[in-house]
């Protein structure tokens, strides 16, 4: 089994097929940095690698998500001396990893590559979110948030820009209009405006984390975790292909999906008219 051991800025739990990642600093409002983003990744990359986690859950330590970087850092970037932290946008894997090439390419950025784990990520956003953080939750499956918290992209009143694949990402979630707004402005929102756009799916604060993870949970129970990284690789994929190629790639993946013990557990459980027993192969 991967080991989940060894933080000390996030913390993690697996239950019942659902692996929950805490960020862990909530005296500074789990503020981001390098070591948080390091120990980020390789509890995502263990859970990846975890039959028994089928999907993953992101929340924040008290009343916090994600303040954004770590004011040291960021105090730091103004002497020039932040190469290297968390706010620098350095490949995933680091420099000495091989150059991946097609559509691979992608998926090798500070958290593009949580679009290419075969396993549906949720943000459950349980308080303010604001920077590096909101861009890291773009790039999670689903935002579900909290009632009444706040959101920013912050990048411009901090005389930034839009990092982090944030430009990309956020057009592709709210529209062009929408995400020039937000990220030009950089203003606050609420979690009511949020959802309005599209950008997140509030849920009431009380027992915020138990809902979200309850809908991770009966999500990924009641359909096969091939079909399920199958499709998420199409739909991302898809954003980087013409229609003649998605297309000729559904196809092939159909053809293949015709051999998996899910596919015939599938059938199975609807003709038996009981809950199925999907395995994931």
């Amino acid at each position: 089994m991967p080991s989940y051991d060894d933080f000390q800025q996030i913390a993690t739990a697996v239950d019942d097929g659902v692996m929950t990642l805490t960020l862990n600093r909530p005296e500074r409002l789990n503020a981001w940095t390098e070591a948080m983003e390091a120990e980020f990744r390789r509890a995502i990359e263990a859970a990846e690698a975890d039959t028994a986690v089928r999907a993953i859950v992101v929340t924040g330590a008290g009343r916090g998500f994600c303040a954004g970087a770590d004011m040291d850092i960021l105090e730091a970037g103004t002497r020039g001396t932040a190469a290297g932290d968390a706010t620098a946008a350095a490949p995933a894997g680091g420099a000495q990893a091989a150059a991946p090439e097609g559509l691979d390419r992608n998926y090798a950025w500070r958290f593009s590559y949580l679009l290419k784990v075969p396993k549906p990520i949720f943000a459950a956003i349980n308080g303010p979110v604001a920077g590096i953080g909101l861009c890291m939750a773009l790039f999670c499956d689903f935002r579900y948030m909290a009632e009444g918290q706040k959101l920013t992209t912050a990048f411009a009143k901090r005389g930034l820009i839009a990092e982090h694949g944030a430009s990309w990402m956020l057009p592709r979630i709210v529209g062009l209009t929408n995400a020039l707004d937000l990220l030009m402005s950089a203003r606050t929102l609420m979690t009511d405006e949020a959802e309005r756009l599209g950008l997140v799916r509030a849920r009431p604060a009380d027992g915020f984390l138990a809902a979200v993870q309850g809908l991770a949970r009966e999500w990924t129970h009641a359909a096969s975790p091939r079909s399920i990284g199958v499709i998420k690789r199409q739909v991302y994929d898809g954003l980087f292909q013409d229609l003649d190629a998605a297309w000729r790639r559904a196809d092939a993946d159909m053809v293949a999906s015709f051999d998996s013990e899910d596919f015939q557990e599938g059938v199975a459980h609807f003709l038996e008219k009981r809950a199925p027993r999907f395995t994931g192969r």
